[in-house]
């Protein structure tokens, strides 16, 4: 719900350029990894919450009542790349329409504030801009009950974008309390879960079985292998998987395998993916800084590989596949 033009009405946007600046002398430091760079991200989010807050107040007022403002997506998971878009929504307390109208020109604010800086405006519209990301608690409970009732696709990818969701700024109690209206619900229904594993159980490899990559045929990226579907996404969705059936609050995709590795059941087994994970996200910052657009990131030219480099990341791809597999057939045994 992107309005036309820009909401962004601050006559001051010093605040916001220097954010700017911080961010591109942060990238070019080129001396983080991905924890680093995610307090990072964190970091200059909330910085620019406070400030957009501050100057939307001077023209609305206070916020009206209690709320939060979350991130999702690889931002929720602190998983962000160098060049990352946007993913965030907001719950407010009290279901009052003139607090909708309050919390939406607010969420176009921070919107617009962050494509300023260089976040740019999701493709899929989740922001707190669109009023599906931004309602109160009583209607984001009727709408999580919605989605898992649906039949249907989209239905439960909004159920995995919001299952992802990490509070920046507020009542981080709201976000545990709507995660654990879906466990609740899993645990009545658990369809539900099969129903979540269907979503994500086409997986796009990367590699054959005689150790070729599948490269883009067609394209600007022509001759580029799609690492974010062969072979993040795999590892990702799996663990998501788990973290639901086993009711874990946890966003990050390590702190979830953590999480589980604390589970006797799947200590032994998941401690190679948790390497193989961690050696993936050191991979999408040391091959991907000199990404010009955000869809660069999620392509690699197999090029640029060393063999050791080509040899490992087939090997990563692998596990992913291995590790959705194993993971459908504990799904499928648990329901």
């Amino acid at each position: 719900m992107i309005i036309e033009g820009s909401a962004w009405m601050c006559s001051n946007t010093i605040g916001l350029s220097e954010l700017k600046k911080d961010k591109k002398l942060f990238l070019r430091s080129n001396s983080y990894n991905n924890s680093e760079l995610n307090d990072f991200h964190d970091q200059i989010f909330k910085q620019l919450f406070h400030f957009v807050l501050a100057e939307y107040t001077k023209a609305f007022g206070d916020p009206p009542c209690s709320f939060v403002w979350f991130v999702t997506g690889s931002a929720g998971r602190k998983e962000q790349g160098i060049l990352s878009d946007q993913d965030h929504g907001i719950i407010y307390e009290v279901k009052d329409s003139s607090y909708k109208e309050y919390f939406l020109k607010f969420g176009e604010f921070l919107s617009d504030a962050l494509d300023e800086i260089g976040y740019p405006y999701c493709e899929g519209n989740v922001m707190s801009s669109n009023f599906v990301w931004c309602k109160s608690l009583e209607e984001w409970k009727q709408q999580l009950q919605q989605w898992m009732e649906k039949e249907n696709w989209e239905s439960i990818r909004f159920l995995q974008i919001f299952y992802d969701s990490r509070k920046i700024f507020g009542e981080h109690e709201y976000v545990q309390e709507l995660r654990n209206y879906i466990h609740a619900y899993c645990r009545l229904h658990p369809n539900l879960l099969k129903r979540f594993m269907n979503n994500v159980m086409r997986i796009k490899k990367g590699v054959g079985i005689f150790g070729q990559f599948f490269v883009e045929r067609t394209g600007s990226h022509r001759g580029s292998i799609h690492l974010k579907h062969t072979m993040y996404l795999p590892y990702v969705n799996s663990i998501r998987l788990l973290a639901i059936k086993e009711s874990i609050q946890r966003t990050s995709t390590i702190d979830r395998i953590q999480a589980l590795r604390d589970m006797e059941i799947y200590d032994e087994w998941l401690k190679p993916y948790e390497s193989s994970f961690n050696r993936i996200l050191e991979y999408r910052i040391d091959l991907f800084r000199e990404a010009k657009t955000y869809e660069d990131v999620h392509y690699l030219s197999i090029n640029q590989l060393t063999k050791e480099q080509r040899q490992e990341i087939k090997t990563l791809m692998r596990n992913g596949i291995k590790l959705y597999h194993q993971v459908h057939r504990i799904i499928e045994k648990g329901c």
